[in-house]
């Protein structure tokens, strides 16, 4: 338990640290700290749906485990921790970035992915709302094999404090210049980029962590000196209420605008 509470305060904290960022060092310098949607992002998606979700996961990993023992197997309980944090951080961020280009290449996947776009500011807290479908799907992969394959439990903890604080980091209204880096590790400078209201932008940078991978998979786009004129879905009208934007990802298809004007 003292860890746990040790990595909230590790969240926490960063969180501090990156607004502080956003407001010394700002991208958008017009962009409001209390902006559309805020407390909507913090509340019902950081920690509301968070927490549930948490609960909703651990016990689907839970009957996973029991009913197939693997993780008795201790598969690399004899890694050291930090290999074990670097194998699956590289492992599953892999897995985001074709599961993340996937959806915005399918219009069904696309669905439970749109309100992630729906922001028309993008800040440190935006990148939180997530339909619970997607968080669900893509937490189960990510935990699963932590605990399957025997890795301490220290390791779960600790991804999951890197995944929050990475969400944060390229989600921030920080203008941070990394340079060669940004060949490698994703940041605010190219994700933004992938926030863009038009589609051609929108429709790259799908790399969460190692920006590596788009640029190894012809999706990288990290033009100089230029910014993305607005954010959000061109042309659709996205529900500002949290259980609104969840059932809005079932209306029927027939009512969509094109696939191509959503992403």
């Amino acid at each position: 338990m003292d860890f746990q509470i040790q990595a909230l305060a590790v969240i926490l904290l960063g969180a501090a640290i990156i607004v502080a960022f956003e407001r010394l060092f700002p991208y958008d310098k017009n962009q409001k700290f209390f902006r559309e949607g805020f407390f909507n992002d913090l509340v019902m998606y950081s920690i509301l749906q968070s927490y549930v979700l948490g609960v909703v996961i651990g016990f689907i990993i839970e009957w996973i485990d029991g009913s197939t023992d693997v993780s008795r197997l201790h598969l690399i309980s004899d890694w050291p921790i930090w290999v074990q944090v670097v194998f699956f951080v590289v492992t599953h961020d892999f897995y985001i970035y074709w599961f993340h280009r996937a959806q915005h290449k399918s219009k069904f996947l696309w669905r439970i992915h749109e309100a992630h776009h729906s922001p028309k500011s993008v800040d440190w807290v935006a990148g939180s709302r997530s339909h619970s479908l997607e968080i669900l799907i893509n937490q189960t992969v990510e935990f699963t094999p932590i605990v399957l394959l025997g890795a301490a439990p220290e390791v779960a903890v600790i991804k999951g404090v890197i995944s929050a604080l990475w969400g944060m980091w390229i989600h921030s209204n920080i203008d941070a210049r990394t340079g060669w880096l940004q060949y490698i590790i994703n940041g605010p400078e190219m994700h933004r980029w992938h926030h863009s209201s038009y589609v051609p932008h929108g429709s790259t940078n799908y790399a969460t962590k190692l920006a590596i991978w788009d640029w190894l998979f012809g999706t990288g786009y990290n033009p100089a000196d230029q910014k993305p004129d607005e954010y959000g879905i061109a042309e659709v009208n996205f529900p500002k209420n949290y259980f609104l934007q969840h059932i809005y990802a079932f209306r029927p298809f027939k009512t969509d605008p094109t696939f191509t004007k959503g992403r």
